[in-house]
């Protein structure tokens, strides 16, 4: 079907990873500056930069163990206990046959803007390959 030689599909496949690169970076910036510890009185106070969590850490023995603040360890236990009883409603609707609630299908409006996009990409798609099997095609200069 697509008969393109390993360079081209190299370059294909570089143009359609190359806009994705700088947000690869700052991804794995932000991951390195995620966290801040803090001296405190009793020990130290880390920052999640990205949740905004805060946690209280004490040192013993050359280890450092950190414990949530009251009020994060209350909003955990909320959503565990939240998980937990969404669970136990799946097991009980599995067990009984009855099949869970399915999302609601998109609208033809939905649809018809997915395939517009799909449309698009794919005909950019080809026209890139087709550009790659003309430079192909094209007889090689003579560098003697």
């Amino acid at each position: 079907m697509c008969d393109l030689k390993p360079a081209g599909l190299l370059i294909a496949l570089a143009c359609l990873i190359a806009p994705a690169l700088p947000r690869i970076a700052a991804a794995q910036d932000g991951a390195n500056d995620r966290y801040t510890l803090e001296k405190s009185e009793s020990g130290f106070v880390r920052l999640d930069r990205q949740t905004g969590a805060v946690t209280l850490c004490t040192e013993a023995e050359g280890t450092l163990t950190c414990r949530m603040g009251a009020d994060e360890r209350a909003a955990y236990d909320a959503d565990l206990a939240r998980l937990e009883k969404r669970v136990e409603t799946l097991e009980r609707q599995l067990a009984s046959g009855r099949p869970a609630a399915a999302a609601p299908l998109p609208s033809d409006a939905e649809i018809d803007r997915s395939i517009g996009i799909m449309e698009r990409f794919m005909r950019a798609f080809f026209n890139l390959v087709q550009e790659f099997r003309d430079d192909e095609a094209k007889p090689t200069p003579d560098r003697t």
